[in-house]
């Protein structure tokens, strides 16, 4: 493989590797079932019709005891008065911890963009100083133009030297007829 090729595919790895890290840091943070209006989970706890809640900061997740998609999600503040009236109506309650996001994971998330950005730049900044330019030259042909009016080379500007006037002439009679030569088993070697 090429240099070239795994320099690009090593880039595309590190690329598909941190966006997938980005995306498994916010995936956590989803929580499952439907949202819920405050005022449609208090109708329900006014109903009994809540089976139990969990209590993580403002956030409200929980289990209905009838319909058809029965876990919700809300968002409330945490009184007493709301613990209360839960136990009033029969709804079992589990308050949890707040998780906080540690220094490190939140201070990723902000900077992992522009992290990304600076060390792309960086990667086409060495490519346009190492190759003159290279970096956006993808899709410009390297095919040189030949003008009409420039000094072309023949066979009797070669003086002396026979032996390759002798094989330019087999190889032009080759790709003028490469039938005959095939028919004899010849081919133009490699390299």
């Amino acid at each position: 493989m090429k240099q070239g090729y795994k320099t690009i595919l090593l880039w595309i790895l590190l690329i598909v590797m941190f966006i997938s890290f980005y995306f498994h840091l916010f995936s956590g943070s989803q929580q499952q079932g439907r949202a819920v209006t405050f005022s449609e989970f208090w109708q329900a706890v006014e109903q009994d019709n809540v089976r139990s809640v969990t209590i993580k900061g403002d956030e409200i997740t929980g289990e209905f005891m009838r319909g058809e998609n029965r876990h919700f999600r809300t968002r409330a503040l945490l009184t007493d008065e709301l613990i209360r009236d839960l136990k009033d109506h029969r709804v079992n309650v589990v308050v949890e911890k707040e998780e906080e996001n540690p220094f490190w994971q939140s201070a990723l998330l902000s900077w992992l963009p522009m992290i990304l950005l600076f060390v792309i730049f960086i990667f086409f900044m060495r490519q346009l100083q190492a190759g003159g330019g290279k970096a956006m030259s993808f899709g410009k042909s390297k095919a040189k133009m030949l003008t009409p009016n420039a000094k072309r080379v023949t066979f009797a500007d070669v003086a002396g030297v026979d032996e390759a006037k002798e094989e330019l002439q087999e190889i032009i009679e080759f790709l003028k007829n490469p039938k005959k030569f095939s028919r004899l088993g010849g081919r133009i070697p490699k390299g």
